[in-house]
């Protein structure tokens, strides 16, 4: 597996997974990766089926300078920004055939993050479908976007720096509730981690075997069409606005 720990501007940050996936499902050879980025601001992404009038809060997000993007995978709404450390993982089917079944891709791709962060000594609980808790809490949230060939599984870590009143802030009620949430609010529900960025990180690497760096010619077109989608998907205000 290869390695691209890449930050960018935060339309970039996101069509660049979108990138990732559609350049490898359209290639002849490509290498696995495991992408690691830190959005340097605040940030809103909605799932991709979330209605973005009921769950996020517009009008406190334009007040404050708060961008609202649209993402290609599921699940609900999320708020990221400094202190949360994102990845993403692009894994070929033809290598890992049992992970076309949704429930075996999450139960994998889980495991896998929990079993990184066990190297920090952060135990961690799966529950629902794809959350990551810490004493009872939700710090991790997940989604994975699937084609023919190759899926992108990709999530955030809450980690003890960022500000967890922006999720209250920025954050309606959620469309869809888990089971395990009972009811709470934001800010009894949500949680971070007592980890480093940089320990998370090297954990991560060393969990997927991601030893060697992603290449500059895969990158260099993944980071074309990233520009592309960035300029002509997701600047689309019918992209972000509309439920399919």
């Amino acid at each position: 597996m290869k390695l691209l720990d890449l930050t960018l501007s935060p339309v970039l940050n996101l069509s660049l997974d979108d990138a990732l996936i559609e350049s490898a499902e359209a290639a002849d050879s490509h290498s696995e990766v495991l992408r690691l980025w830190e959005p340097e601001s605040p940030m809103v992404v909605i799932g991709r089926s979330s209605p973005l009038e009921k769950e996020i809060n517009i009008a406190h997000c334009h007040a404050n300078d708060v961008p609202v993007f649209r993402r290609i995978s599921g699940g609900q709404s999320i708020v990221t920004g400094p202190g949360c450390l994102m990845y993403a993982v692009l894994l070929d089917y033809r290598k890992r055939p049992e992970l076309r079944m949704l429930d075996q891709a999450h139960d994998f791709a889980i495991r896998q993050l929990a079993g990184a962060l066990s190297r920090v000594g952060i135990e961690t609980e799966m529950k629902g479908t794809c959350d990551l808790t810490f004493k009872g809490r939700k710090f991790s949230g997940n989604a994975l976007r699937c084609k023919r060939n190759w899926f992108l599984y990709h999530g955030t870590i809450i980690l003890d720096d960022f500000d967890l009143d922006l999720i209250s802030s920025c954050l309606g009620e959620p469309n869809r509730q888990p089971d395990y949430r009972h009811g709470r609010s934001h800010e009894s529900f949500v949680t971070s981690i007592p980890a480093s960025a940089t320990d998370v990180k090297s954990a991560l690497v060393k969990q997927w075997s991601a030893t060697e760096r992603f290449d500059s010619e895969p990158l260099a077109q993944a980071a074309a069409l990233a520009e592309k989608l960035a300029a002509e998907k997701y600047a689309d205000p019918d992209w972000l606005s509309k439920v399919p």
